[in-house]
């Protein structure tokens, strides 16, 4: 993880050389995104595997390219950070609008944290959820299966504005089919509809975002200069699981489960998450004990972690969703193991 640290002029590359070999690890990519944050924690279901084709376009286009702009321009950590947090205001507040508009799954039949017309509580899990699980960990997890392709970007100039193309129309489905089909037809609540100081508020936001991680100050943006001791690779996958778990618990009250919890109190475990993420990550990865192990039980930890506590959402069920979840879960755990053996063997290598 540490190379995301490095800044730079633009690298120089032989795309055309490389465009077929990194075929793979951009398909990869856009496929790693929606199962690490849709499939594999539960929220698509196998009654609704339908939408993966445009979670793919919008959750897996929007990784590679965040992916390819960090690594054509050698950026970083903050610079990724930044423009994550640009596809996740987009989607909570342009495409499928669930920070904004009133939410359609209350658990307990209450409206929880709900204020100025924004979810709040549902906003600040969605913006720390949808950051780790659709661009951090499915890059670092991909560049840990082709590591010989770390530094390199995946795209040409055509694959460049065909993810392009397939992210705004896949946004578009993703908005329509959401706000103005399942909302009405299937939740049976009203279509919606953002005001326009909500959209220009959201766009202003996704352009300040992206000017200060693209534009003429994106290399002099925060860089780690210390480190820290990097903990044991256990303890690494024990706290990604127990931080996994305890985000898990924020959506879980933004839904409703607990509407006598104080907002306040979910808020400020949201911040201790994203504080505690943004201190020590950053140094530990620029910690020169660093190494794959590190990054593969940091994700492996948080993801499985995520799977896991999934799992609470089919509490009493016996349905075919659930056994989807088990049969995926079980699938994708097994290729972690194995992936395990693989990063291995490239550190001994190396």
């Amino acid at each position: 993880m540490s190379e995301l640290q490095q800044s730079g002029t633009p690298i120089d590359l032989d795309v055309h050389h490389n465009s077929v070999s990194n075929f793979a690890p951009a398909i990869l990519l856009m496929l790693f995104a929606p199962l690490l944050t849709e499939v594999l924690p539960g929220a698509t279901r196998f009654g609704s595997i339908f939408v993966f084709p445009i979670e793919v376009t919008v959750w897996g286009g929007g990784a590679l390219l965040i992916r390819d702009a960090v690594r054509r321009w050698k950026l970083g950590w903050f610079n990724m950070l930044l423009l994550a947090l640009s596809l996740s205001v987009a989607e909570e507040f342009l495409i499928q609008q669930t920070s904004v508009a009133p939410m359609v799954l209350r658990l307990k039949g209450v409206t929880y944290a709900r204020f100025l017309g924004v979810n709040y509580v549902y906003l600040l899990w969605a913006l720390i959820y949808e950051t780790v699980f659709v661009v951090f960990a499915p890059i670092y997890l991909v560049e840990l299966i082709f590591p010989q392709k770390r530094h390199q970007v995946w795209m040409n100039k055509i694959g460049f504005i065909a993810v392009i193309l397939f992210f705004f129309a896949g946004a578009f489905l993703a908005w329509y089919s959401w706000t103005q089909i399942a909302r009405p037809k299937v939740f049976q609540v009203p279509a919606y509809n953002p005001s326009v100081l909500k959209v220009l508020l959201a766009s202003g936001t996704i352009l300040v975002f992206m000017f200060f991680a693209l534009g003429p100050w994106k290399n002099k943006l925060p860089k780690p200069m210390q480190t820290l001791t990097v903990p044991h690779n256990a303890v690494l996958g024990i706290v990604g699981a127990l931080w996994a778990t305890i985000l898990f618990g924020l959506v879980l009250l933004a839904f409703g489960q607990f509407p006598e919890f104080p907002p306040v109190i979910a808020i400020i475990a949201g911040f201790i998450l994203v504080i505690s993420s943004v201190y020590f990550v950053p140094r530990w990865t620029n910690s020169e004990s660093w190494n794959s192990f590190s990054t593969y039980s940091l994700i492996f930890g948080t993801t499985v972690g995520a799977w896991a506590v999934g799992f609470i959402g089919f509490l009493g069920s016996d349905s075919r969703d659930l056994y989807f979840k088990i049969i995926t879960n079980v699938v994708a755990l097994v290729l972690m193991l194995l992936l395990f053996r693989r990063v291995r063997r490239h550190q001994h290598d190396h």
